[in-house]
């Protein structure tokens, strides 16, 4: 006598391996071909966060913005405590910083700062968010979130670099205005 598997059983195993697919994709830079197992993954499984979150993040890279939105945003409200979902719904909000409106970045902000207020260290959400302070031309604001992203990554070089930069245009915004 075999023992057969539940259907249940053998559908977590073909999201399993769709999204071990999909991420396999995803590293080695072919973000638009992994959009296929990930979309199937997540027709078959659209409550699992980290099926949505890798998803949202392939359309991210694929800058499919509005469609990583509406993905990312059930996922935040059936997932509210799991800050890379946040982050990644960020990062949806925000598309490219240099096209981006005022309104996306704010929202961008608000979702960085509740991965924040969940993971204090959460990865990139302190510089993004002074990346996009950075674009404003607000320096006071980019120096205070790439201070706080080396408090979180003392090893961030991009933040540090990034730090660097805003205290010079401060410096010469200073000179500017005596």
């Amino acid at each position: 006598m075999s023992i057969s598997k539940s259907s249940d059983e053998i559908q977590r195993q073909r999201v399993h391996r769709l999204l071990n697919e999909g991420a396999r994709l995803l590293r080695a830079e072919r973000a638009e071909e992994a959009l296929a197992p990930l979309g199937r993954a997540y027709e078959l499984a659209p409550d699992d966060p980290d099926v949505a979150m890798t998803y949202g993040g392939a359309l991210i890279m694929n800058a499919k913005w509005s469609k990583a939105v509406a993905v990312l945003e059930k996922a935040v409200s059936q997932h509210p405590e799991n800050a890379r979902l946040w982050l990644n719904l960020a990062a949806a909000y925000l598309g490219r910083l240099k096209l981006s409106s005022r309104q996306a970045q704010e929202r961008a902000i608000e979702a960085y700062e509740r991965a924040i207020a969940i993971d204090p260290v959460a990865p990139s959400a302190h510089y993004n968010v002074g990346l996009i302070h950075a674009e404003r031309k607000d320096w006071e604001q980019a120096e205070q979130w790439f201070q706080a992203a080396l408090r979180a990554n003392p090893a961030d070089k991009d933040a540090a670099y990034w730090l660097e930069r805003v205290r010079a245009a401060r410096e010469t915004d200073g000179k500017r205005s005596s």
